[in-house]
């Protein structure tokens, strides 16, 4: 490297954290990683809240909607047997868990490229308080399950309007 390279790198502002060896392309690439791996404490995600990223680029990848009185999670399946696949609702966890098996006419071949991923998916998703169990409904069809779970009654109640004073 010669010397007006050597002042050149020198002068280059980096974010704070930043190393000679981490640039900012690389700096960007670690904080994910480091994000992958906190979020591997808290695999569990609220509706409300938005998705929780644990998982979502290898595994399990759902939906979370709600109408007026129902909450909605849809979950893409691809390859799973409806025999393969568990719901269950655990207090205010709603937990889906699915195998995906390799073909037996797969096995035995030499692949050159495999893409495809195969075993144990889960999911476990934060739902309200109060839900009755025997109310949820899944439905399974064409690779995708529909989970439908009513809302608690406290949920459903309009919201009221509140006065507010001055002084």
């Amino acid at each position: 490297m010669s010397k007006k390279d050597k002042v050149a790198a020198a002068e280059t502002p980096r974010a704070e954290g930043d190393t000679a060896w981490s640039p900012p392309a690389f700096r960007a690439f670690q904080d994910e990683i480091d994000r992958m791996f906190r979020s591997l404490s808290n695999p569990e995600m609220n509706w409300r809240s938005g998705l929780a990223r644990t998982f979502g680029a290898i595994g399990l990848k759902v939906d979370v909607g709600e109408t007026e009185t129902d909450i909605q999670i849809t979950a893409e399946l691809p390859g799973v047997l409806e025999e393969n696949l568990d719901v269950t609702l655990d207090s205010d966890v709603l937990r889906i868990s699915a195998e995906r098996h390799q073909d037996e006419e797969s096995k035995g071949k030499t692949w050159h490229v495999v893409e495809r991923s195969y075993g144990k998916l889960e999911r476990a998703i934060r739902v309200p308080a109060g839900i009755d169990p025997s109310q949820v409904k899944a439905d399974f069809k064409d690779g995708v399950l529909t989970v439908t779970l009513p809302k608690p009654p406290e949920l459903t109640k309009a919201a009221q309007k509140i006065a507010v004073s001055a002084g």
